[in-house]
C-alpha cells in the first residue's frame, strides 16, 4: 500500500505536535518519580507509571486524528496493519527510574513497507530529532550528519545489551571491538544511542536484539543522516524484533564483522555515502 506526500505532510505536522505533548508528560513524570517504587516487567526490565501515561496519550491522539492508522506500542502492543505508528513511550526506563536524564520517547510512522517518519525526543535536555524518508534528519531543526570517522582507533561505538541473546555473544563482540582499537560504551537507551550515531556523537550502535519501537525511528535518522544500517525490517523485526546495527560508513564494516550483523548497504560504503551527499546537494 502506497501513501502520498500530502498524507505524510499531515502526519509530519501532527508528529511535531505529539512530540511536545508527550515530552511534557514525560518531563513531569521524571520530576515526580524520584524515590518512588518502580515495578519490574522482567529481569532488568523496568516499568514506571509514566510509560503508561505517555503511551495512552499518544494512542488516543493518533486514533482521534488518524483512525485509519494502526498502532504498535511497547506497553500495550497492537496491530500495525498496512500503515502504523510504532511507539516506545519511555526508552531508557532504567535510567528514568534512577533519575538519570538519559531517556527518550521514540515514535515512528511506517507505511508502504518503509519507515516514513521517525522522531526521538529527550524531554529533559530539550533535544528533538526528526527524520523523514528522503528529506534528511535534524536536531532541533538543524540538519545533522553522521561522523566522517574512518580510523578505528578514533571510534566510539555503543553496544546495547539484550537478555534475549546469549551473554557470550555480547562479550565476544565487545572483545573484538576493543581489540580492533575502538572505545565501546553503553548508555542503556538504545533509541538515543541510534540518535547519537545520526548526529555524530557516536560512530556506531549495535544490539543483538531490539524491538521495533526501540529502533525504527533511530534507524531512519541514521540513514537520512548519511549512515548505514542493518536490514531490520526484512529480518521480521517489526513484530518479532531483530538485530540492529547503525554506523558511519567509514567504520560500519568493522562493527558488522564484530557483531555478525549484516549491512543493508553495498560493500563500497564510503563511496555510497559520497554519492548520497552529491545527490542531496544537487
Amino acid at each position: 500500500m502506497s501513501i502520498d506526500d500530502r498524507a505524510i505532510d499531515l502526519r509530519e505536522a501532527f508528529l511535531r505536535e505529539l512530540l511536545g505533548e508527550a515530552g511534557d508528560i514525560a518531563r513531569a513524570g521524571f520530576a515526580r518519580q524520584a524515590g518512588e517504587t518502580v515495578s519490574m516487567k522482567g529481569p532488568q526490565d523496568y516499568l514506571t507509571e509514566t510509560d503508561g501515561q505517555v503511551e495512552s496519550h499518544l494512542k488516543a491522539r493518533i486514533a482521534a486524528v488518524f483512525p485509519e492508522d494502526g498502532f504498535l506500542g511497547e506497553e500495550g502492543g497492537g496491530e500495525p496493519g498496512a500503515q502504523a505508528w510504532v511507539v516506545d513511550p519511555i526508552d531508557g526506563t532504567a535510567n528514568f527510574a534512577r533519575s538519570i536524564p538519559h531517556f527518550c520517547i521514540s515514535i515512528a510512522f511506517i507505511a508502504g513497507g518503509e519507515v516514513q517518519l521517525g522522531a526521538i525526543v529527550n524531554p529533559v535536555l530539550d533535544e528533538v530529532y526528526l527524520a523523514r524518508l528522503g528529506r534528511g534528519a535534524s536536531l532541533n531543526g538543524q540538519p545533522i550528519r553522521v561522523s566522517g570517522t574512518t580510523d578505528i582507533a578514533a571510534t566510539s561505538f555503543e553496544m546495547g545489551w539484550s537478555n534475549r541473546r546469549p551473554l557470550a555473544r555480547y562479550i565476544g563482540a565487545l572483545n573484538e571491538l576493543f581489540e580492533a582499537g575502538s572505545n565501546v560504551r553503553r548508555g542503556a537507551c538504545g533509541a538515543l544511542g541510534l540518535a547519537y550515531v545520526a548526529d555524530g556523537r557516536s560512530d556506531g550502535y549495535a544490539e543483538l536484539h531490539m524491538n521495533s519501537w526501540d529502533c525504527l525511528a533511530g534507524l531512519l535518522l541514521v540513514r537520512e543522516a548519511g549512515g548505514v544500517t542493518g536490514p531490520f525490517l526484512s529480518l521480521g523485526g517489526l513484530l518479532a524484533g531483530a538485530p540492529v546495527l547503525a554506523a558511519a560508513p567509514g567504520v560500519a564494516a568493522v562493527l558488522s564483522k564484530a557483531t555478525a550483523i549484516p549491512l543493508l548497504a553495498g560493500p563500497d560504503l564510503v563511496a555510497d555515502a559520497k554519492e548520497d551527499d552529491q545527490r542531496r546537494i544537487a
